[in-house]
């Protein structure tokens, strides 16, 4: 159980050193879920969406960002990184971090290579962007409450926020990648899989080498314990009492993508197996199936290597196994085969020793770059010279976190 690589005797062809997470192969036709994304020149759009949750706010909760204040941040530098690349002075500066450099700068490697125009959306950010972005509710609605008090959103701001997704999703016109910046976000999602009621404690990792188990679950014991769900609740009800923005319009998208004939790749690990399970049990049983058939998830090596401490394998590889039998259906996540180690630059390879690990789409993107063709020696390349160029770019203005 949890990951192993696909060889050539496996179905659907995936590049060197790419694996499949999870034991339920069963039903998944990889070959033909594939083959929309090695179409030669395929192009696809980007959607990344940031989204703020004060359950940031506790210290040691994430590593994307040293503090609360750098956090408050974080989204809007990883999406202008990802939107302007390293080598110009921007506005936002990025956050400090325990070790690596943010996964938007491999994020934006692969935007580059493959012509992508990266459209953003931003959810309840303590500050407005200052670059082009799409408004999907009112501006002043800030971040969600933390997640521990059981009432994150209003359920009318959930519906709202999900019905917008739903839109999106519905006009889709081309295949998809979706990515996310929500800090504190595998925390949100840890809630939402656990009120849906998977046994998920300890499977969930984060964005620090050691992710912090015993804090993730208290704050979600604690959320479930004041919001009284009752068994089977509706995965709007989930959201208004543990989730984050970000959750209610990816949930949506894909409940609207479900109805489109268009493909999905999602770019994460626990933080879109949440908004998958999310949208599958919002659908009937038709519905769920043929939205599997046209979904991926991608991920990082780093993440899919990542060992549950019992030693009986990855911990995302079960969490993947949880949410298949939850949902009735079968998942497809893949996991790239881009590794660091041969990397000029320490805040890469610190990737290898656990840090960061993923986010801003960088699995996903990586993924979608390999099937497209590129090589892993490209990619890491490629990567080398977005740090030369972040090294050596002009200083970025100060911003004044909100408090």
């Amino acid at each position: 159980m949890g990951s192993w690589p696909l060889t050539r005797s496996d179905p659907g062809r995936l590049p060197a050193s790419c694996r499949m997470l999870g034991s339920h192969r069963g039903g998944v036709n990889l070959d033909h879920q594939l083959k929309w994304w090695q179409k030669p020149a395929l192009k696809a759009d980007l959607l990344l969406l940031l989204a703020a949750t004060k359950t940031a706010e506790h210290p040691g909760i994430s590593a994307a960002g040293c503090t609360a204040a750098s956090r408050r941040l974080t989204a809007l530098a990883d999406a202008e990184l990802l939107q302007r690349g390293p080598a110009v002075r921007r506005r936002w500066s990025l956050p400090a971090l325990p070790a690596g450099v943010s996964p938007a700068l491999i994020s934006h490697v692969v935007v580059k290579r493959l012509g992508l125009n990266p459209l953003v959306a931003a959810i309840g950010l303590p500050l407005s962007p200052d670059f082009m972005h799409m408004r999907l509710e009112p501006p002043g609605e800030g971040p969600a409450a933390c997640l521990s008090d059981g009432h994150a959103m209003t359920r009318q701001r959930v519906i709202r926020l999900w019905r917008q997704g739903e839109r999106l999703g519905r006009r889709l016109r081309r295949p998809l990648v979706l990515a996310e910046c929500v800090p504190g976000g595998t925390t949100t999602a840890q809630a939402v899989l656990s009120a849906l009621g998977l046994k998920v404690s300890g499977l969930v990792s984060g964005s620090a080498r050691q992710p912090p188990q015993a804090l993730k679950r208290s704050l979600v014991e604690a959320g479930l314990v004041r919001a009284a769900l009752g068994s089977s609740p509706s995965s709007q009800a989930v959201l208004a009492a543990v989730g984050d923005p970000f959750q209610a319009v990816a949930a949506g998208l894909l409940v609207g993508a479900a109805r489109s004939d268009q493909p999905v790749l999602l770019g994460g690990g626990s933080q879109m197996i949440a908004v998958a399970a999310l949208a599958l049990m919002a659908l009937p049983v038709q519905e769920r199936e043929n939205l599997a058939k046209r979904l991926i998830i991608g991920t990082t090596a780093w993440l899919a290597q990542e060992d549950h401490h019992d030693g009986a394998g990855s911990m995302l590889g079960r969490l993947v196994d949880a949410a298949c039998e939850h949902c009735g259906v079968p998942l497809t996540v893949l996991a790239c085969g881009v590794h660091f180690d041969a990397s000029r630059h320490q805040p890469l390879r610190d990737y290898e020793l656990g840090f960061v690990k993923e986010g801003v789409g960088a699995g996903a993107l990586l993924l979608f770059a390999q099937l497209q063709g590129a090589s892993t020696e490209e990619l890491v390349v490629g990567c080398d010279r977005a740090m030369d160029a972040l090294l050596a770019a002009p200083v970025t203005a100060p911003v004044t976190s909100p408090a």
